[in-house]
């Protein structure tokens, strides 16, 4: 790790067991703030559209346990403020901080756990930089949707910012299945992040699931790390036939379905758990 371009922002004492900081690297895209705890390999987790790195709360200490674990904010969410000249947040932008962020830090490979969009932008930088990913861990992941109308309707409606405002709340409660402490909190923490910048944000990111550059239906093919998919059987945004297509795309990938919606390890942790920290004893070492 480059000491120089962290910044210390606040010090959590979140356990005992796992110290944890929050912090912020100065990478070429802006300042990307992230929370840091636990020593091993070192291990990313990768939030969705909306959301922040709090989305990971519920199995952040087991994980950290074992790993020397990053929860990142992506640009425009939680603690990662936009500059007032920021280019818009798209997948695009979003894939791109991930590699910022990655090289910043120089930690060497890592193993990348990404929600939805964050899953995307892991597989972007697995196909672009390699060396720097050691396994993937793919959780109702974006980049497998089928390009039909209805779906280039419902992103385009997305994408107006008039109509993400009127559905904000609404929207993220259409997605779980179950709901829990964790489901709630987060349900709480979206609702009190819906201001300008985000709805502008978030907008901005539904308008670019429909680029060219975020279709990986046939480029994924050419990931080779250790990939686990895990996908809640019940995800009404991305369905879990898009894992089940990921699973026969990507060479070296296994697909576990979870009685959950579309974010298993807030709805579910111990079962996202007991699927996740095998694979990670056996290809994170």
């Amino acid at each position: 790790m480059h000491p120089s371009a962290l910044v210390l922002l606040s010090l959590a004492a979140s356990s005992p067991v796992v110290p944890v900081t929050m912090q912020v690297a100065r990478t070429r895209v802006g300042n990307i703030a992230y929370r840091e705890g636990g020593n091993g390999p070192p291990l990313f987790l990768l939030h969705a559209a909306g959301h922040d790195h709090h989305d990971y709360d519920a199995v952040f200490d087991a994980l950290a346990a074992r790993h020397h674990v990053y929860a990142v904010d992506w640009p425009g969410h939680g603690a990662s403020a936009l500059e007032a000249d920021a280019t818009p947040v798209t997948v695009v932008t979003i894939a791109d901080a991930l590699l910022a962020l990655v090289e910043t830090l120089d930690v060497g490979p890592a193993v990348f756990v990404g929600s939805s969009v964050g899953g995307y932008a892991a597989q972007v930088l697995a196909l672009s930089r390699p060396a720097l990913v050691r396994a993937l861990v793919l959780v109702d992941t974006g980049g497998f949707t089928e390009r039909n109308l209805p779906a280039r309707l419902f992103c385009a409606a997305r994408g107006m910012e008039p109509v993400n405002r009127a559905t904000w709340n609404v929207f993220p409660q259409f997605y779980f299945k179950k709901r829990n402490t964790h489901v709630n909190a987060l349900l709480e923490r979206v609702a009190e992040n819906r201001h300008s910048q985000a709805v502008s944000v978030n907008a901005s990111i539904w308008r670019s699931f429909m680029f060219p550059e975020h279709d990986l239906r046939q480029r994924a093919s050419a990931i080779s790390q250790p990939t686990l998919l895990v996908w809640g059987e019940d995800d009404p945004v991305i369905p879990v036939a898009s894992g089940r297509l990921a699973a026969r795309t990507l060479k070296n990938a296994r697909l576990v379905v979870l009685p959950t919606g579309h974010v298993p390890f807030a709805e579910d942790p111990e079962a996202f758990l007991r699927a996740v920290q095998p694979f990670l004893e056996r290809e994170a070492r």
